[in-house]
């Protein structure tokens, strides 16, 4: 029987240079993150099932690796629906475990818990380039603060991180789901077509108006409505948030988005750029105000979003928690920063070489002086075809190389990166 070697669909090996990169990115969020006061926690990627699919979470409802019940419990199968088959699911998101968390560790925790997570999440998508199933995610999140100033704190750390990895080519996108929602509604559009509309209106920057407009009459909603809805996307493309209130917007909720925006933008010291963006949606049906994405200059997606979600963690304790997270989206950010040819920074890494015929103690305490001066130190065999040899190791990573003379117990040949 022929082994299959590759990857399970949708799943990854990762080679020793692209773990490298993966490495430095994750290690540079989670200091960045650290220093600015968010505390790591880490939660279990496999959650009890009834959890995942109550979270509201969209179309990733769909998307749930469920795992089999075991044993006994399997024994009369027979009678059972899918979802009496299953009992537990890998977590989909980092959101979902956290709010469990939370509330299994609330008497431990300060009264407003700013919390790091960075891990893991499982989806069962149509695997295809770019799109994985599994997938590593960066979350910040403050629990029990309700002002705006969580989602400030929020924005200007992440947009920390992303500097500290010198990517400076973003803005951020903000909007808030009570105003999409007064909006959609003002113009006569029901409460049962909100979902629909909002998922048409996120796809303005692809369809742009007109497929706006001709999506909306496809699903034969009151052309009346539908005329309103397309002036208000002018209007508030004209006015951003000034015109708001003609639409039913509450004057506290358009505060709370103009404070968001004019704190990061003094914040951001013109390094990046906050707008209000009102087609902005985001497909988590757990968001109950403020929600943001990350752009990034000349890519047709999104490095990062998040928004707040102050009902989740009343579904598990019958009490309202507000809580606001941001999650960068980690592989879109390495592969962009691999596509720009990214280097780790201060990474001297060469391969010290030595023929067979060397005594091999006196080449480790060779290698051991160089790691001692700061190199990363590889040792190998020589080859017959050094230069060969030495492309190749180019080709892994390797910014230098050492050639040991076994004659005079040291180098006889060194290059390497200042």
């Amino acid at each position: 029987m022929k082994i299959n070697v590759n990857p399970a669909k949708g799943m990854r090996d990762f080679l020793p240079l692209e773990k490298e990169i993966r490495d430095y990115v994750e290690n540079s969020i989670i200091n960045t993150y650290k220093q600015t006061g968010f505390e790591l926690i880490e939660t279990p990627v496999i959650e009890n099932i009834e959890n995942l699919i109550g979270s509201d979470g969209g179309e990733n409802l769909k998307l749930i690796f469920k795992i089999l019940k075991r044993g006994d419990k399997l024994d009369d199968f027979s009678n059972m629906t899918e979802n009496d088959l299953a009992d537990l699911g890998l977590r989909y998101d980092l959101t979902v475990p956290l709010s469990r968390f939370y509330c299994n560790n609330r008497a431990k925790l300060p009264a407003v818990f700013k919390s790091l997570q960075v891990g893991n999440v499982f989806r069962a998508e149509r695997a295809q380039k770019g799109r994985y199933r599994s997938f590593m995610q960066c979350d910040i999140d403050i629990i029990g603060e309700k002002s705006s100033t969580a989602e400030i704190e929020l924005i200007t750390t992440t947009s920390k991180a992303l500097a500290a990895l010198n990517v400076d080519k973003f803005a951020i996108r903000i909007n808030d789901r009570r105003i999409l929602k007064s909006v959609i509604l003002s113009c006569g559009f029901s409460e049962q077509e909100f979902d629909n509309v909002c998922i048409i209106l996120d796809k303005l920057d692809k369809i742009g108006m007109s497929g706006i407009e001709t999506e909306l009459n496809a699903k034969e909603y009151n052309t009346d409505s539908i005329k309103r809805l397309m002036n208000a996307l002018t209007d508030i493309n004209l006015s951003g948030t000034k015109c708001l209130n003609e639409y039913g917007v509450e004057a506290e909720v358009v505060d709370n988005i103009n404070c968001i925006i004019n704190s990061v933008e003094e914040l951001s010291d013109r390094k990046y750029k906050i707008r209000f963006d009102f087609t902005l949606v985001r497909g988590m049906g757990y968001y109950t105000g403020a929600i943001f994405e990350i752009e990034y200059e000349g890519l047709g997606y999104a490095i990062g979003g998040g928004g707040r979600y102050d009902k989740m963690i009343g579904k598990y304790i019958g009490e309202d928690i507000p809580a606001v997270g941001f999650s960068i989206g980690f592989e879109r950010l390495v592969n962009q920063l691999i596509d720009e040819n990214f280097k780790v920074p201060n990474l001297q890494k060469i391969v010290l070489l030595y023929d067979v015929e060397n005594e091999y103690v006196d080449v480790l305490k060779t290698a051991n002086n160089l790691r001692a001066k700061g190199y990363t130190v590889s040792v190998y065999e020589k080859a017959k075809k050094l230069g060969k040899q030495l492309t190749q190791f180019e080709g892994f990573g390797y910014s230098g190389y050492a050639i040991y003379d076994c004659e005079n117990t040291e180098i006889k040949e060194f290059k390497a990166e200042n």
